[in-house]
């Protein structure tokens, strides 16, 4: 019953439609947009905001942290940012004697 209750909240009356590029973050005039709402609240605009991501930070080599198994030295194999998939691979393979 809950689940019906919560589910039929989103279900539009008779006669209206849903549209799905409109309103304050339509992307036609989302930068105008978000620059008002930002001088609404009085909220500067952040550096992350700026970056968007895009660039990760990377920590020098001096601050990497040994393996916690083995004591050794660990390899960066793929840097990714927050919210990206990062790409299928294998297991590790065993090192020839």
């Amino acid at each position: 019953p809950e689940f019906i209750r919560r589910f039929l909240i989103h279900v539009l009356p008779d006669g209206f439609h849903r549209i799905r590029h409109y309103g304050l973050q339509a992307s036609s005039a989302r930068k105008a947009n978000i620059t008002k709402i930002r001088a609404l609240l009085c909220v500067e605009r952040s550096d992350q905001a700026t970056n968007s991501g895009a660039k990760a930070e990377i920590t020098p080599l001096t601050l990497r942290e040994p393996c916690p198994c083995c004591g050794g030295s660990m390899r960066i194999i793929e840097i990714f940012c927050r919210g990206q998939k990062p790409m299928s691979r294998g297991p590790p393979r065993e090192r020839a004697a």
